[in-house]
């Protein structure tokens, strides 16, 4: 975690520099401050800084190194468990299409009709996915 705040207080500095010198360049240039362009470049800094602060008050309420920090630490010393996955289920393919289908539906001249009919099917798709373990051969 060390690593990434270090990472992220240089693309801080970075993006406040480069701030500046597109402030100045755009003076020298034009004559006048182009407000887009800084503000948004200024605000990126604004933006890694408290990704960097988040990190580092995350690092001090730990109260220790992370295993990834290390030296000598091996790649499975870190190794969480990530939770209980389905390899074998067949919900996540079926919401993805029908959410696919409804987001067609707003795009191709927002066909409201085609898109207020296959909201149900993404219903049935969350429905399903949340409740696979609820029925059948694994059922708890």
């Amino acid at each position: 975690m060390k690593s990434n705040i270090v990472i992220f207080w240089i693309l801080t500095a970075y993006m406040v520099l480069l701030a500046s010198v597109y402030t100045v360049w755009n003076i020298i240039e034009h004559g006048y401050i182009e407000w887009a362009g800084s503000t948004t470049i200024l605000l990126s800094g604004g933006l890694t800084a408290f990704i960097a602060v988040y990190l580092m008050l995350v690092q001090r309420k730990q109260g220790g190194v992370l295993t990834e920090d290390l030296l000598d630490s091996d790649i499975d010393d870190g190794d969480p468990e990530l939770g209980e996955f389905s390899p074998w289920s067949w919900w996540p393919l079926f919401l993805a299409l029908a959410i696919s289908l409804v987001i067609l539906g707003m795009c191709i001249g927002f066909n409201f009709w085609f898109s207020f009919l296959t909201i149900p099917l993404v219903l049935v798709g969350v429905v399903g996915w949340v409740y696979e373990y609820y029925r059948g051969n694994f059922a708890r």
